[in-house]
């Protein structure tokens, strides 16, 4: 891909390979060394530490001028020794910086905790790289469908996104299922690799030969094509997150949309914006509970751009844009809703809307 960006792109792919082989290689195992964590966001795993280490690492060394914000910090790791020298220890034995020299490792366990903590800023102007090295954990210790989301924001506008999905199958219809579901995986053991820059397109390759063989560097990507037209709305959700969003209104909004519910249905964000960018999906809503409840910036960004990439719109329930300057918690957007085309997006923030009116849950609206 020729644009401005693409060094950029071209180191982030190779990093993003390499952070995929490591969470294939803990991916098998039993003990993932899962802790929860303190602000009841969920677990976190020797893999996420691991990642985000050489993902920040890697990309401070080529670009040491930008600022990283990313979802781990390396607190329990500096409480926890033994923690802390299985996630050394996991990213010295998987990480091959022979065959990927834009791979670069922290020389100590102590500069691999310094490179994780590097990511506690909040997104600002300027080139600011987002993280989320794990996304999906509780289904990744599952062995079920997980992401790593690699994105480079400048002043606020997702410019590049690299997109790992170890489990999902890089071919149109691909999946022998309809709909995608956490254990839906790839038989093939290839795995998908999505990039996109801005204004050039989003595509997708095979991240892997095969099981148990090694990182496809050499596979040609396929340009990922204009989401399906309005009547052919195909969902992705998550089903019985209670905590998060509200059911109800969800199922109430397919059934006045006339479409499947849940249809696809994926735990982690960014699976789900995968789904989004490949066809398997062309539509998402997502309503939280509450107008105080906000989404990190690590499940979206860089993820949504692949699909802005086919042609699709993505906005908040009140319909505004993305704010990806408000901090790690998107805090002034409530929610999500995403369609295809201008026209489909407008049905489903009307529908949406609607249910919510009906529902009697003006709290959720807003002054739109």
């Amino acid at each position: 891909m020729d644009s401005p960006y693409r060094r950029e792109l071209e180191v982030a792919l190779r990093v993003v390979e390499q952070a995929a082989r490591l969470s294939q290689a803990v991916l098998p195992d039993t003990d993932k060394g899962a802790i929860e964590k303190d602000d009841n966001l969920g677990p976190v795993t020797i893999g996420d530490f691991a990642i985000q280490a050489l993902l920040t690492t890697s990309l401070h060394a080529a670009f040491p001028e930008d600022v990283f914000v990313g979802e781990e910090d390396a607190s329990a790791l500096r409480a926890d020794a033994v923690l802390c020298d299985r996630v050394w220890t996991t990213l010295c034995r998987t990480v091959d910086t022979s065959s990927s020299p834009d791979c670069i490792l922290p020389a100590s366990p102590a500069e691999m905790c310094e490179a994780i903590d590097r990511c506690k800023n909040a997104p600002g102007p300027g080139r600011v790289w987002v993280f989320d090295p794990i996304d999906g954990t509780k289904t990744f210790l599952r062995r079920e469908m997980y992401a790593i989301n690699v994105a480079l924001l400048v002043d606020g506008q997702q410019t590049v996104s690299v997109v790992a999905c170890p489990l999902l199958c890089p071919d149109e219809g691909g999946n022998d299922k309809t709909f995608l579901t956490n254990d839906s995986l790839d038989p093939t053991g290839r795995g998908s690799l999505l990039f996109a820059v801005k204004g050039h397109g989003a595509y997708v390759r095979p991240l892997f030969e095969g099981k148990g063989l090694g990182i496809a560097t050499d596979a040609a990507p396929r340009r990922l094509l204009p989401a399906v037209a309005s009547q052919l709305l195909r969902p992705v959700t998550c089903f019985h997150l209670q905590e998060s969003a509200l059911d109800d209104v969800h199922r109430s909004i397919a059934q006045r949309l006339n479409i499947a519910f849940p249809g696809n249905d994926l735990l982690g964000w960014v699976p789900r914006w995968a789904l989004l960018a490949t066809g398997h999906a062309n539509m998402t809503v997502w309503v939280y509970r509450r107008r105080d409840r906000h989404a990190k910036i690590w499940d979206h960004a860089g993820a949504m751009l692949l699909f802005a990439e086919t042609g699709g719109v993505v906005t908040d329930v009140d319909g505004r844009p993305i704010d990806l300057l408000a901090g790690r918690s998107l805090t002034r957007n409530f929610g999500f809703v995403a369609a295809p085309t201008a026209e489909s997006h407008a049905l489903v923030l009307q529908a949406v809307r609607e249910v919510l009116r009906a529902q009697d849950r003006l709290d959720l609206l807003g002054a739109n």
